[in-house]
């Protein structure tokens, strides 16, 4: 009885430890695995863009171009800046063969292309644009300014400002045009329609001495300018004894006293206001524009 007992003891004991080297070869199995999905192959070298061979690739793709092509890409530059200087200076395409003039309104488009005396045929980059106006200006003292612009690829605008005359000085039978920054730059056989004459009675007055007469002139200048149209029609004349002696003379015997041209502006409003408030008053006092009189009938 005790040897069976014994011996099934064995037997189960055995089946249930079983052979010792198949659980190691089961974990093998599945290292070989893992060794597959981790990238590995025959040598044990990693596989892929992480590889010596995907490195590689990437610094080729992103390396500095091989001299040869440094070279011919300066050559090219080289070439096209020469080329463009060519272009400019050396050839027959961007030259000066025409002359516009434009704004325009007493003067001619003919006699500003003149004064201008633009050079021809010769390339219009190299053309001294300054000289040009200045040639405009001294030739033509209306002119107030001048803009000379190329036009590519054959011509030159002249693009002027003509001064405008706000006052005029009698001097013989002629009449000299004086604009509003009071500039003498014209003399006309006649007076143009709606400028008043200006009356220059400083000739022994210290403010000739102290301000000179282009600046007196110039106050008178914005005096004027400063008048809306209504008053601006009525006036025959603008009298200037000193710097703080303006007067104005209107139709009818009216006569305004201005001061200074300082204020102009409020002077003006000032003195609009009076002439619709007392149409038949004969002397009018804005010298101080807060303080306004009037006197006379």
């Amino acid at each position: 009885m005790a040897g069976p007992t014994t011996a099934r003891r064995g037997e189960k004991k055995s089946s249930r430890s079983g052979p010792p080297s198949s659980g190691r070869t089961g974990k093998a199995g599945k290292t070989g695995k893992a060794g597959k999905a981790g990238g590995t192959g025959k040598s044990g070298k990693p596989k892929g863009p992480a590889g010596p061979g995907g490195l590689s690739a990437l610094r080729n793709r992103f390396a500095m171009p091989p001299r040869r092509t440094l070279i011919i890409a300066l050559a090219g530059a080289v070439l096209l800046a020469g080329f463009g200087a060519w272009a400019l200076y050396g050839s027959t395409w961007l030259r000066t063969e025409d002359v516009k003039a434009r704004g325009t309104g007493f003067l001619t488009a003919d006699e500003v292309v003149r004064a201008a005396e633009v050079p021809m045929d010769t390339p219009l980059v190299s053309l001294d644009k300054a000289a040009i106006a200045a040639r405009v200006r001294a030739k033509l003292p209306r002119v107030k300014t001048v803009d000379v612009v190329r036009s590519w690829p054959h011509t030159v605008s002249l693009k002027v400002t003509e001064r405008q005359p706000v006052l005029v000085i009698q001097t013989g039978g002629k009449f000299v045009e004086v604009d509003a920054e009071g500039t003498r730059f014209a003399t006309v056989a006649a007076a143009p329609k709606g400028v008043p004459l200006l009356e220059m009675a400083v000739r022994d007055s210290p403010s000739l001495r102290r301000f000179g007469a282009d600046r007196l002139r110039s106050a008178a200048g914005a005096v004027v300018t400063a008048l809306p149209k209504a008053v601006h029609q009525d006036v025959r004349a603008v009298e200037v004894r000193s710097y703080d002696a303006i007067t104005l003379k209107l139709t009818g015997g009216r006569t305004v006293a201005w001061g200074s041209g300082e204020r102009s502006t409020a002077k003006a409003k000032v003195l609009t206001a009076a002439l619709k408030a007392a149409r038949d008053a004969r002397h009018f006092d804005v010298s101080v524009p807060t303080a306004p009189a009037v006197s006379g009938s």
